[in-house]
């Protein structure tokens, strides 16, 4: 029984001692290093007061050099590009001082870029090439803030609302936004619709070969006449296009304004449509007659 109580204490004792050692090793351990935890701390308070005032300095240059492109009056493009090349720039440079205020060698940085040189370059080549698809829109011009463009590869259109370093944005007429990296848009073929200030309306529809065709065209030739959007100054003409396997194809040329084009077309077919129906001119559509013979065996 002695003998049992014994190893119950020495076990105690151990225990005792082994947990005093372990704060002792704790103590010693916080007493060593609270110089570099503190210290670290200090650079951690001073990189966030770095990061707060060079945040306030990048809004501040953003702002000064937008103000400065307004008075010049410069192209929309131009300045939302510089400043999204302004905001990338200066970004980075404080992120690299705020790592050097942190104690990460600049050296060790570069030599880190070094090592990865090659798969950098290969991560990079999307981006290096929309940036120069974003200088290339800019010098080249293939369309401004406010242009309506049809990206004819993807068949991505809308209105050109921002032109940004790497990317540029559309708004289309169903007010989605889409955004198209620089690089697809400086590599694939583009039509710029609102690049002139006059379009070309361009309608074809078919009547029946039963109705009178000199009727359409006169009833069609008044309603170009009589439209405030058609630009009588401009050629305008009513012809026969074709000849279909079950209507005359008629078509229709003018010139409206461009800002005015769709307008235009909209109330024009519904003219038409009503014109014809009360003239009784057919448009005729698909469908099938079936003749049903009676014959005897």
């Amino acid at each position: 029984m002695e003998s049992t109580t014994e190893i119950i204490q020495e076990s105690a004792e151990a225990s005792m001692n082994e947990a005093e050692a372990n704060v002792s090793g704790l103590v010693q351990y916080l007493q060593d290093h609270i110089p570099d935890m503190v210290s670290f701390g200090i650079r951690l308070l001073i990189a966030l007061l770095i990061f707060l005032i060079g945040r306030f300095l990048i809004r501040w240059i953003r702002k000064s050099v937008s103000n400065s492109f307004i008075r010049r009056d410069a192209d929309q493009g131009v300045r939302q590009f510089t400043d999204s090349f302004l905001k990338f720039l200066l970004y980075t440079i404080l992120m690299i001082i705020i790592a050097a205020n942190l104690g990460i060698e600049l050296s060790s940085i570069t030599m880190l870029f070094a090592s990865a040189g090659v798969g950098i370059s290969l991560a990079l080549q999307g981006t290096l090439s929309n940036l120069a698809g974003g200088v290339q829109i800019l010098l080249l011009k293939p369309f401004v803030v406010g242009d309506y463009i049809i990206e004819d590869t993807n068949k991505n259109e809308g209105t050109v609302k921002e032109i940004q370093v790497f990317y540029t944005k559309l708004t289309t007429v169903e007010n989605k936004t889409i955004v198209i990296p620089n690089g697809t848009l400086t590599n694939n073929s583009l039509t710029n619709v609102t690049a002139k200030a006059e379009r070309q309306l361009d309608l074809k529809l078919g009547i029946s070969y039963e109705s009178d065709l000199k009727k359409a065209k006169k009833l069609l030739e008044e309603m170009l006449l009589q439209n405030e959007h058609i630009l009588k100054e401009e050629d305008w003409k009513v012809f026969v296009d074709s000849l279909g396997d079950s209507a005359v194809i008629l078509g229709i040329r003018a010139w409206v304004k461009t800002e005015e084009y769709w307008q235009t077309r909209w109330d024009l077919l519904e003219e038409i449509k009503l014109t014809f129906d009360k003239e009784g001119i057919e448009i005729p559509y698909n469908q099938m007659t079936v003749h049903v013979k009676n014959g005897q065996e």
